[in-house]
């Protein structure tokens, strides 16, 4: 099975490309990632995310239910279940959707398997705008958000391709042939 990882400082859109890209190929499979996080308004538990206790998810820690998992802000877990993996489906590949730290631990266990995408906003100015327009953080979150994100940019030329999200439009389309590149190969 081939893994397709879409990676990205918060707020520079991959969720939006991944939605996108589920979309447009209907022979990739989704991993749904679990997160201690609350759950935003319209966000589903299994589909969106599955939304986790902390106490839940160390424990899930403790039985090395992840292939990958991060604190990636205090309190803020995120992680990928080995079970979204292996559910059987019809699919040659899953779509994850990861932070930036995880992207890189899913290269080094898959090596030529995974192909993964760095979706990458113009600028961090046009970041913090688009965070600001989330309107989901507060004042220091933003700062953390916006800290982590320039090193995160910092770590853009360790991964398969970069994708400027200057334009939703083409990143959509470069993402989807850089995929369809990967599937052929």
């Amino acid at each position: 099975m081939k893994l397709i990882v879409l990676t990205a400082p918060s707020g520079a859109g991959k969720t939006t490309i991944a939605r996108r890209v589920m979309d447009e190929m209907e022979d990739l499979r989704f991993s749904v990632s679990a997160t201690t996080r609350t759950r935003r308004e319209g966000e589903e538990h299994g589909v969106d995310y599955f939304f986790l206790s902390e106490e839940v998810f160390r424990a899930k820690v403790e039985a090395r239910a992840f292939i990958e998992y991060e604190e990636v802000y205090p309190g803020l877990f995120y992680g990928t279940l080995k079970d979204e993996l292996e559910r059987p489906a019809e699919s040659t590949a899953v779509l994850l959707d990861i932070d930036v730290v995880g992207a890189l631990n899913v290269k080094k266990l898959y090596g030529k398997q995974a192909l993964i995408l760095f979706i990458r906003p113009p600028s961090l100015e046009v970041l913090e705008e688009r965070l600001t327009a989330r309107g989901t953080d507060s004042a220091t979150d933003m700062a953390v958000r916006l800290e982590k994100a320039a090193l995160e940019l910092s770590q853009a030329n360790q991964f398969d391709e970069v994708i400027v999200n200057d334009d939703l439009e083409q990143a959509v389309v470069e993402t989807i042939a850089c995929i369809r590149a990967f599937l052929a190969g």
